[in-house]
């Protein structure tokens, strides 16, 4: 059995025996293409909202449980005891990192040197105002 292009849409293959693929078949009919209705995957009886994957009354069910979820951890608090081993933060030891000393630093007064945002606006209406002037 050989497979070939569909000769009308040439998107999709055909057997020797067949004129043209289902779904070109389906269009010259005039037959509209079903859409499938997906059901709810929690409770499979109605049918999924468009773009997702559960009904209207299972997804306010999740979404009332959410909150009730969230109330709840508010009013938890963990006992100190349960942490167990863990180190406070003040035995801790603090991470300092290290600093390039490619980058030039005020200290030494490398950045002084370099022209600052307002003096680079200024020099440039001055710019802008002896143009005007020369036209």
């Amino acid at each position: 059995m050989k497979f070939e292009l569909c000769p009308r849409c040439e998107l999709n293959y055909i057997t020797e025996a067949e004129k043209y693929c289902k779904v070109c078949l389906r269009e010259m009919k005039g037959d509209a293409p079903k859409d499938e209705i997906e059901l709810c995957s929690v409770c499979n009886e109605a049918p999924a909202l468009p773009g997702r994957d559960v009904c209207l009354f299972c997804l306010k069910e999740m979404n009332g449980q959410e909150n009730r979820n969230d109330d709840e951890n508010e009013q938890e608090h963990v006992d100190s005891s349960t942490i167990g081993g863990l180190d406070s933060v003040s035995t801790m030891d603090e991470i300092v990192p290290e600093i390039d000393e490619d980058i030039p630093s005020q200290e030494y007064g490398e950045i002084e040197n370099e022209l600052s945002l307002e003096s680079v606006r200024e020099e440039e209406e001055m710019d802008d105002d002896e143009d005007e002037d020369d036209r």
